[in-house]
């Protein structure tokens, strides 16, 4: 086994631990059990978690992106009046999803969320995408 077929096992485990956590546990005959992987593909309909995710994000991020300048949600372009610690920086949430949407090759991000159907193409590449 290569090492990025491990690193896409190791992806794989985490993604199913996860998913046993988000879902929970199987009551029968009153004994509770953990469900398997057919049970949580059934579940999730075959989709990527981390892409689902993904997805997510991002469409949280146009619908944001798309309320006028006055609401609340706009709070993280807020910028505070203290330096950040030393050391390495921290990944802010608007820098995870620059980077999603460049890991996706989407030029022009600006004008695309604004157009509700162009952005949804963009979430569904986003969870197909790997």
């Amino acid at each position: 086994m290569g090492a990025e077929e491990n690193i896409i096992q190791k992806l794989l485990i985490f993604d199913r631990k996860i998913l046993r956590r988000i879902f929970g546990t199987t009551k029968e005959n009153n004994i509770c059990r953990i469900k398997n992987n057919e049970e949580l593909d059934k579940l999730m309909k075959h989709e990527n978690i981390v892409n689902y995710i993904k997805a997510q994000r991002l469409s949280w991020f146009g619908h944001v992106q798309r309320m006028p300048e006055t609401r609340a949600a706009k709070i993280f372009k807020w910028n505070p009046l203290t330096t950040r610690p030393r050391g390495r920086p921290k990944h802010r949430w608007e820098d995870n999803i620059i980077l999603d949407l460049s890991q996706m090759n989407v030029k022009n991000w600006i004008t695309c969320v604004q157009d509700t159907a162009n952005w949804k193409v963009v979430i569904e590449k986003a969870k197909t995408s790997y």
